[in-house]
């Protein structure tokens, strides 16, 4: 008895005619499928479902995002937790500021710390005394507070707050052209403990000019010496310093007053050092 025969298929994937469960030629199969999504029949070969769209074939699960989506998806809540996070850490150095600012005597604002407020540094609480307007203060008055600044910041060993400052203060002094022999040697002895020693040696070279037996200027130009190496110009500086010291005090300049310490240190030194 002759078996019938099976009805021929077309293959999907490759276009041959073929029979049975599966392509004689690429042996995709040929059985209809059913759909992963709603389970309906699929005709072979089909790349979408009739009934519901669902791509045929890609994925026997249910369908899921697109991983593209996720970075998209989940950006709103990195940028908030960023922002959270910068929030606190504001609040919080505030709060430390404010903290560590009612524990200190000196006030908090930049005045002092320029050497332009008339608090004194163990004075008064925070806002007991309102600072000076510094736009009323004259130029001089600028210079001067800010050459004592920087002179008690040396003295206090603070370099790189003397650092900070010497650069206006230099400055100041620079707006009080021309300069005389007092605003020269502040203007060197800002320059000297800033380590600009070509300015500071200007200075003193300047005033010797003028004056070859001023006492500033010989003090200026033996404390550069000694800073450059030089030992004999500073012994020379030393020795002119000596011989000059009592027709220069007898003059009593204004500005010999004001440095009257660094005149007796210099004094002190030069003897101690056999000027004469």
């Amino acid at each position: 008895m002759t078996q019938p025969t099976a009805p021929e298929t077309v293959c999907a994937s490759c276009g041959s005619k073929s029979s049975g469960r599966f392509c004689s030629n690429c042996g995709a199969s040929l059985e209809p499928q059913k759909c992963a999504q709603c389970g309906a029949s699929l005709s072979p070969g089909v790349r979408f479902c009739h009934s519901c769209g669902a791509p045929v074939g890609a994925s026997q699960s249910p369908m899921v995002p697109l991983p593209k989506t996720q970075p998209s998806s989940s950006l709103p809540w990195i940028v908030s937790a960023i922002a959270l996070i910068t929030l606190l850490a504001f609040l919080a150095g505030n709060a430390f500021n404010r903290k560590r600012g009612s524990n200190l005597d000196a006030p908090q604002n930049a005045l002092p710390q320029a050497g332009l407020d008339d608090r004194g540094a163990g004075g008064a609480a925070p806002g007991a005394v309102r600072g000076p307007d510094i736009s009323q203060l004259s130029p001089q008055e600028r210079a001067d507070r800010l050459f004592n600044r920087v002179m008690v910041l040396n003295s206090e060993g603070k370099t790189d707050s003397v650092l900070f400052f010497a650069p206006m203060a230099i400055e100041s002094y620079r707006m009080l052209s021309p300069l005389n022999a007092d605003q020269r040697y502040d203007l060197g002895r800002i320059a000297e403990v800033a380590g600009a020693y070509p300015l500071a040696r200007a200075q003193a070279d300047t005033i010797l000019s003028e004056n070859p037996t001023h006492l500033l200027g010989l003090i200026l130009g033996a404390r550069i010496a000694d800073l450059d190496k030089r030992t004999d110009d500073s012994k020379q500086m030393q020795s002119r310093f000596l011989k000059a010291y009592q027709s220069e005090t007898g003059k009593k300049l204004p500005e010999y007053e004001r440095h009257e310490d660094d005149i007796k240190a210099a004094l002190a030194n030069a003897q101690k050092s056999g000027g004469a």
